[in-house]
């Protein structure tokens, strides 16, 4: 099966939901998340409830990233802060990985780290990340995948994407209180799919 093609017309898609993201060299841009289930891996994989901000702090695209990879750089150690940053800035700088519907997932590879790792932070009254659909984002996932394994990567924004395609799951996430709340809220969902 081709991943990037739906088999009958051309480029796939998302069946509603926009999954493309500007500039993306990963080529995960336009993949027909309905049909590669088999090619997600779970979120209860790369996600600890320690890596959950319920009410970010910052108000600018730069300052949540700095506040999720701080997140990262805590649970992984060896990880230098400054160049997470930067890497993940760098990816910005190719499109801007805010999706619509008031989602954006950073990602970026980086060396030091052997599979993915995602933190979750939450604006509760959004922000301007320059999204696809010009609206403010609310909820952030990024990503940091290894560096020499764009597999991982591919699989890991391919589930996060198929998740957040679900417009009442992101509600509740708006709505759900605390870390530990929005930590089942997003297991819960990623089990249902």
């Amino acid at each position: 099966m081709n991943l990037l093609t739906d088999g009958v017309n051309g480029p796939a898609t998302s069946n509603g939901y926009p999954f493309v993201i500007p500039g993306d060299p990963t080529g995960v841009s336009g993949m027909n998340i309905h049909r590669l289930s088999d090619y997600f891996m779970k979120l209860s994989e790369i996600l600890d409830e320690d890596n959950i901000i319920p009410d970010l702090e910052a108000r600018d695209k730069k300052r949540v990233i700095e506040e999720l990879a701080e997140l990262i750089v805590h649970s992984r150690p060896s990880l230098d802060k400054d160049s997470l940053v930067r890497v993940l800035l760098e990816r910005e700088r190719l499109g801007s990985t805010g999706i619509g519907d008031g989602v954006a997932i950073p990602h970026g590879k980086i060396h030091g780290i052997s599979e993915p790792i995602i933190s979750f932070g939450r604006s509760l009254k959004g922000l301007d990340f320059e999204s696809m659909d010009g609206q403010p984002v609310y909820l952030f996932f990024l990503l940091v995948a290894p560096e020499s394994s764009a597999s991982a990567h591919l699989k890991a924004l391919a589930r996060i994407a198929k998740i957040l395609k679900n417009g009442a799951f992101r509600k509740i996430l708006m709505e759900v209180s605390g870390r530990e709340e929005i930590y089942k809220t997003i297991l819960q969902n990623d089990e249902e799919f």
